[in-house]
């Protein structure tokens, strides 16, 4: 059964910093590209931070370019995104996904981040 499951959501100030995490199980995590994306009510689901197989290579959306670090540990199965600098505007629910092909993906259930003083 695959799984995604995201942690370290929550509530935060604007200027601070919250570390995102994703547990991936039930799939060949290392086969996988994998992405954060985040969406707010009445919006599309926007692509935040792309990180390849091996980690090698990332890709991040112009908004949150020099302030958010995606990476991955695929011996723990797992992908981050530290988010630096937060801005209301990064109010989100923010979700991990896996993508294996164009026909194959999966996506965790999101935390919701919320920048607010």
């Amino acid at each position: 059964q695959v799984q995604l499951v995201e942690s370290g959501g929550g509530w935060v100030q604007p200027g601070g910093s919250l570390r995102l995490s994703c547990a991936a199980s039930g799939f060949t995590f290392s086969s996988a590209t994998m992405r954060w994306f985040r969406q707010t009510p009445g919006k599309e689901r926007e692509l935040v931070a792309t990180i390849t197989r091996g980690g090698g290579s990332t890709t991040y959306a112009s908004s949150v370019k020099g302030r958010f670090t995606i990476s991955r540990d695929n011996a723990q199965n797992t992908v981050y995104l530290q988010m630096n600098s937060l801005k209301p505007e990064d109010t989100a629910v923010y979700y991990c996904n896996a993508y294996i092909s164009p026909i194959i993906g999966y996506w965790g259930q999101g935390t919701q981040v919320t920048v607010s003083s």
